[in-house]
């Protein structure tokens, strides 16, 4: 299997591990939560801001899906970079609100350095391919 191949089915899965997930999130904030690592329900109206969170993914899942399907592949890589500090940043989150320390670098670090190592190899991908050589001009008579 080529790198190509192997990068796409790994974005492929991103965009719909993230879809997926968010669409949870919007659909039974409730039920989904406590896999997120923080220790206590949101008091009040706090559980809002799950939902928010389940937004917040299903954007980024389009962002990549559409870089994806329209083969922008540069771009594909440079999203996945920025996008994995969304999950550096849930992993700093739980952390910070003593949250379960095997969910933040279980689920969100290991998603956001995987989502890394993807990009980097898109962009390695597509670093190495060369613009076509300019024709050589034909010789001209004296």
């Amino acid at each position: 299997m080529s790198l190509k191949k192997i990068n796409t089915v790994l974005a492929a899965a991103f965009v719909l591990f993230i879809l997926w997930f968010g669409t949870e999130y919007i659909l039974s904030p409730e039920t989904t939560a406590p896999g997120y690592g923080l220790p206590n329900w949101p008091s009040g109206d706090g559980g809002g801001f799950l939902i928010i969170k389940g937004i917040r993914d299903v954007v980024m899942a389009l962002v990549l899906g559409i870089l994806l399907v329209t083969g922008h592949r540069r771009a594909l890589g440079w999203a996945l970079l920025v996008e994995a500090l969304a999950a550096y940043g849930d992993m700093a989150n739980v952390l910070a609100h003593d949250g379960s320390v095997a969910t933040a670098l279980g689920v969100h670090c290991l998603t956001a350095t995987l989502m890394v190592v993807t990009g980097l190899l898109i962009m390695s991908e597509t670093r190495n391919v060369a613009a076509a050589p300019e024709p050589a001009a034909a010789p001209q008579p004296a």
